[in-house]
């Protein structure tokens, strides 16, 4: 096996695995990373998609005991069955608009300018969620009810825009809807799982033709490393933000979107590989 293209593999599993939870846009990352590790061949594209199952096994099992007492009390525990219908309702919005509108946006907005827009607006609404007064009426996961989670399905929706980061779209739409951090946080989180494993789903019967067994070993690696990231990246997360908010993120975004333009005008960065 090729030893170079497993240690590739396990930079981008890395890669993804840290960026996936974190309001910085995994996409902007892979996309970056991909280029500079000429990894933005169409059997790369569809190892990203393989790579996202591990980060969200990692969501899975962190919160292993609250998905399986959901699970247990689906038919009879109020509670589980109003979590399961928000995930529902807050999936539905990026569902409809994500078959509308895929290829529109892959033919348009992959551009450096739009990523790198997207960037720099998020970093911006992000300082601005954070130097308003944040009145908190929701501090846990458990008090959304169904308008909470469309209103936060609603903004997770902008994450189709390149660059915006799903996380991030999410976490600052719940923000503004008034959950604290932690509750928007975890809700990112959980609304990760069933929006990720659908479009990936997606996308790999799309690709399928691409798919091959002699390819098992390196997505192996490049699954079980964003796993292990996303699993330690989330932990870190969650301790991070019962002290601080996002503020970083922000002025990372800013940073970032301005190095988008400057590879790409320097022809550095390919950004329209995907």
């Amino acid at each position: 096996m090729d030893l170079i293209l497993l240690l590739k593999a396990l930079v981008m599993g890395i890669v993804e695995g840290l960026t996936e939870f974190l309001p910085i846009s995994s996409t902007g990352h892979l996309i970056l990373v991909g280029d500079l590790l000429s990894f933005n061949s169409e059997k790369g594209k569809v190892f990203e998609i393989v790579i996202q199952t591990g980060a969200i096994f990692a969501i899975i099992w962190e919160y292993r005991t609250k998905f399986l007492g959901v699970l247990k009390g689906l038919f009879s525990d109020r509670r589980a069955q109003r979590f399961v219908v928000n995930l529902f309702i807050a999936f539905l919005p990026i569902a409809v608009l994500g078959l509308a509108l895929n290829k529109v946006i892959k033919a348009h907005l992959f551009k450096p300018v739009p990523v790198a827009l997207a960037f720099i607006i998020g970093g911006l609404v992000i300082l601005w969620a954070e130097r308003r007064k944040h009145v908190v009426r929701i501090r846990s996961v458990d008090e959304m009810d169904w308008k909470d989670a469309l209103k936060v399905g609603l903004a997770q929706c902008l994450a189709m825009i390149p660059g915006t980061s799903r996380s991030g779209a999410t976490i600052i739409g719940g923000l503004f809807l008034g959950l604290s951090r932690q509750a928007a946080t975890e809700f990112s989180f959980f609304l990760a799982v069933p929006t990720l494993m659908v479009a990936g789903a997606y996308e790999l019967y799309k690709e399928r033709s691409l798919l091959s067994m002699a390819d098992a070993g390196w997505f192996g690696v490049g699954s079980v490393a964003a796993f292990l990231s996303a699993f330690l990246c989330v932990r870190w997360l969650l301790r991070f933000i019962s002290s601080h908010d996002f503020t970083a993120f922000a002025w990372y975004r800013i940073v970032f979107g301005v190095a988008v333009l400057a590879t790409a005008y320097m022809g550095l960065v390919n950004w329209t590989a995907r």
